[in-house]
């Protein structure tokens, strides 16, 4: 196979000993956790170098076009690299700009928490009480001979839309017909030229895929708790987002438009092909391309799917979590809260067979049975990803994050998730 990508590698394998050099000054890089050697940490710094390793071979191979990973332990940062290229032609950063897609759920999962927090909404309460299209919606069911619209037994509450169990898939269940006649499919939002808002609203008189509570169905819901956070905050997603979380915790690069100034910063996606190499998505070319994050209209802002981010500015978000809400000084959920979130709050009846060894929380998967997860990790461990192929998690009892970036849609046979896994887990040595 012919190689796509050059080996930047040594332009990036600086990166860690410049941030332990402004450490031992007592700085720290622009939004980036204290970095320490691995080793004071429980960590091997020779064992981690496999994971550069095994990501440079994905490169050669043009199997990845380039990425970032960051790994943080007991709230320092013992590993942040760059491999491969952006574009093709430069070479990747460690402040580089990826499309997060559904990491951005998690933000907003938060989001709904402060709220509850601060009295404005309960979990409990029905989705209609705060967007009135919502009050009666419908389900698709079968006579046996054709599909039809029935009510829905009971409302929709918000912790429905969080554990994604309200039943709203993204557009291709058994009503797709006329999804795809609304114009409403897919989750990618970025080139619509009209709020959320009226998105949403004319969502809620499709039929929805299961009964309220009846299984989880992955789908529109994070973007309907983005429109509530609207409703009851009186901001737009983004402002309030950039308010309440993104600037307090310093998170400077996360957005869900991206300014002019950091147009060159943005990774390009890349797809797999029928023989297994890698070549450039097209341009806008929607949910399977580069999307209208730089150039597009700029009105919808998707709490399932819509932000932009770097490695360090989600880790510091991570570490917020698994501090238990704070940190460097700034609160943003109480330590319950966040324990509420990070449990099952889904049966395993309503997951049927998704995710075996592991539940779903209040915006993340959850760790359970570590064998039946049959992946390297701890119980109660949690995270999520995205639809670019990122993807992030959290082990409380390793006191471990682990952001992991790159952009490829498909992702087609790719198993470089599951190595970067084995290989942050392999390198822990306390």
């Amino acid at each position: 196979m012919t190689t796509l990508f050059a080996n930047p590698r040594s332009a990036c394998r600086g990166v860690l000993a410049t941030l332990l050099a402004l450490s031992a000054l007592g700085s720290t890089h622009a939004g980036v956790l204290e970095a320490v050697p691995p080793e004071t940490v429980g960590m091997s710094s020779a064992r981690l170098e496999r994971l550069d390793n095994t990501l440079q071979d994905y490169v050669d191979s043009s199997e990845l076009p380039g990425g970032v990973v960051f790994v943080a332990r007991q709230g320092k940062t013992v590993h942040f690299e760059a491999f491969g290229s952006s574009d093709g032609q430069a070479v990747m950063q460690t402040d580089s700009i990826f499309r997060i897609a559904s990491q951005t759920k998690a933000l907003v999962s938060v989001g709904i928490m402060m709220l509850q927090e601060e009295g404005k909404l309960l979990l409990a309460d029905p989705v209609g009480k705060y967007l009135p299209e919502y009050r009666q919606t419908t389900v698709v069911a079968s006579d046996g001979q054709s599909l039809q619209a029935v009510p829905a037994y009971r409302p929709i509450t918000i912790r429905d839309l969080l554990t994604h169990t309200a039943g709203i898939g993204y557009g291709e269940g058994p009503a797709r017909a006329q999804w795809e006649a609304a114009g409403i499919t897919g989750w990618y939002f970025a080139d619509r030229d009209e709020p959320i808002a009226a998105t949403v609203a004319r969502l809620a008189e499709l039929p929805f895929d299961a009964q309220p509570g009846e299984r989880w169905v992955y789908g529109y819901a994070t973007d309907i708790l983005g429109v509530v956070i609207e409703q009851i905050s009186g901001q737009t997603l983004d402002r309030f987002l950039e308010e309440r979380i993104l600037e307090p915790l310093g998170m400077t690069d996360t957005h869900f438009f991206l300014p002019e100034s950091k147009r060159q910063r943005l990774a390009a996606v890349y797809s797999v092909t029928e023989e297994g190499g890698l070549e450039r998505a097209p341009d806008p070319g929607g949910m399977v391309g580069q999307g209208a994050y730089v150039d597009g209209p700029r009105q919808s802002f998707s709490g399932g799917a819509g932000l932009l981010s770097t490695a360090s500015d989600y880790a510091r978000f991570l570490q917020m979590l698994l501090n238990g809400g704070e940190l460097d000084g700034v609160r943003l959920l109480s330590r319950k809260t966040v324990e509420l979130m990070t449990v099952r709050h889904v049966t395993r009846k309503q997951l049927g067979e998704h995710m075996p060894g592991a539940g779903f929380g209040l915006g993340f998967y959850v760790v359970e049975d570590l064998g039946s997860y049959g992946k390297p990790g701890s119980p109660g461990a949690y995270g999520w990803g995205g639809a670019y192929h990122t993807t992030y998690w959290v082990d409380p009892e390793e006191e471990l994050i682990v952001v992991y970036l790159t952009q490829v849609r498909p992702a087609t046979g790719l198993d470089d998730h599951a190595k970067v896994r084995a290989l942050i887990y392999q390198a822990i040595v306390d």
